[in-house]
């Protein structure tokens, strides 16, 4: 039985809650909100019982596919399981309740907190300094885009423009026009890896900004990073890193080692927040030290004199002359930077490794898996996540989308399709380091499966999926058709 909207389950007069007696003098609404701003009729809001209320949430909650209810390997975005206690703590009173212009001297605990976090941060990334503020990976894109602008005029000359290879995630040029710049896409070669020859051939002095993702989004290590560094320094040119993928090197390699000037972290994916639904996020900005006088205000600070009667241990500092500005509200979206430290304190660096090495081998054990049954464009090992491609699939009349249908039938969200671009029938996978094998095995013999059927059954993929609240949906009515009601179905 489809669940009912809301306002189906309304009946007049009926009311899940009730007030306290008002401690205060009462007055007319009227008296209170300038007339002009006031409904002609009440809001039409429904009535129902805290009851009703619950069932119907619960209810929704479980016709939605989510990471506490099942696998969801989706490439580049790691989806994984986060352990709640980090919500508990990011729930304290303490953290919670507090106000973000508070005098420095009652949160002295927020701030200690959002100090060690960017200390560790720097060290797990091998850089100098770190804002917070952004709100996510993209914000902290452009953030870095808008310092390194800042850098070069310091230097006399903005340059003009930025290189990205053509598997870059789409943000990438998003965030690069946004900051004035214009892009330069560079082919990769036959390994999947930034072809060297090309990218000298590019490089001049209008050359800002190298762009890359490390592991890059076909879940390959770029091997070459050392030299590549060597060819954007000698440049002139920074090079920045997309840490959208750094769930792979964490304990293992550092991006500040291998050349980089500029990282940015996905906190709601490699440090525990549930990723999706809109947010929240957080996309803190690390850089090494000729970048971090242009950082957004204000930087949280230790005072090296603690002991001081006159000084408090932890402050916000305003004093940075040449700051691009502030680029977030207040000090960036406090909740997550909890989880986060938790996240890290907990794991400790030997757990940190850890979570790199399971999500590798988990990635490769996948990869081997299916190897026999699906397209590998590129050859070796891979790092956290891999990409097949459907094309032997597609010959036969099926193609990635429809497959990635048929495994919400196996209780398992699809894995990323048709991305990056330069695979054709792309299926990305990332199964994270916290699906157990026997997970893994499910996702395996869904997937041999579905490949059965596309040699006995094609129809049944097609047409997929059959065993969920909606069925296959006309994906480009339902962009331009928002009508949700339910209906139904006509006999």
């Amino acid at each position: 039985m489809p669940e009912k909207l809301i306002f189906e389950l309304s009946s007049k007069g009926r009311r899940g809650y009730t007030l306290p007696k008002c401690d205060v003098p009462e007055k007319e609404i009227a008296e209170l909100i300038p007339p002009d701003m006031l409904r002609d009729k009440p809001a039409e809001l429904p009535e129902v019982s805290e009851v009703d209320v619950v069932r119907h949430f619960v209810n929704l909650s479980t016709l939605n596919h989510h990471v506490d209810k099942g696998f969801y390997p989706l490439g580049s975005c790691t989806m994984k399981y986060n352990p709640k206690v980090n919500e508990d703590m990011a729930g304290l009173p303490g953290f919670a309740h507090i106000h973000p212009l508070q005098p420095e001297s009652t949160v002295q605990g927020a701030l200690q907190l959002m100090y060690e976090l960017g200390q560790y941060l720097c060290e797990i990334a091998g850089m100098d300094d770190i804002t917070l503020q952004p709100a996510a990976g993209a914000h902290g894109e452009l953030t870095g885009l808008l310092m390194m602008r800042a850098y070069h005029e310091k230097r006399g000359n903005p340059r003009s423009k930025v290189i990205l290879p053509d598997s870059a995630h789409g943000t990438n040029p998003a965030s690069v026009v946004t900051a004035g710049y214009k892009t330069v896409q560079i082919r990769s070669d036959r390994r999947g890896l930034v072809d060297l020859d090309q990218l000298r051939s590019v490089m001049d002095e209008e050359v800002a900004v190298v762009m890359l993702t490390n592991p890059n989004t076909l879940g390959l290590f770029e091997s070459d990073i050392c030299e590549i560094a060597k060819i954007v320094h000698h440049a002139g040119a920074l090079l920045y890193m997309d840490g959208a993928n750094l769930n792979a090197l964490l304990g293992i390699a550092r991006p500040g080692d291998m050349g980089f000037d500029v990282v940015h972290f996905n906190l709601h994916k490699t440090f525990s927040t549930p990723h999706g639904g809109g947010g929240p996020g957080s996309g803190p900005l690390g850089v090494k030290k000729d970048l971090a006088k242009f950082l957004p205000v204000p930087v949280v600070r230790k005072n090296q004199n603690p002991k001081s009667k006159t000084q408090i241990e932890y402050s916000l500092d305003y004093d940075l002359p040449e700051s691009i500005g502030k680029i977030h509200g207040f000090y960036g979206n406090f909740g997550v930077l909890v989880k986060a430290y938790t996240y890290i304190r907990m794991l400790g660096p030997k757990g940190l490794r850890e979570v790199s090495e399971a999500a590798i081998i988990n990635a490769n054990y996948l990869l081997r898996r299916l190897e026999p049954y699906f397209d590998v464009p590129y050859e070796g090992c891979c790092m956290h996540e891999f990409v097949l491609s459907g094309n032997r699939q597609k010959d036969k009349g099926v193609k990635t989308l429809d497959i990635a249908k048929r495994l919400l039938d196996h209780g398992v969200h699809a894995p990323t399709v048709y991305f990056p671009l330069i695979v054709p029938e792309a299926l990305m996978i990332e199964p994270t380091e916290t699906e157990s094998k026997e997970s893994l095995d499910h996702f395996v013999e869904a997937m041999i499966k579905i490949n059965e059927e596309v040699e006995t059954n094609p129809d049944i993929v097609k047409t997929a999926p059959h065993t969920t609240p909606v069925g296959r949906l006309d994906e480009a009515l339902a962009a331009k058709n928002l009508d949700v009601r339910w209906k139904p179905k006509e006999e």
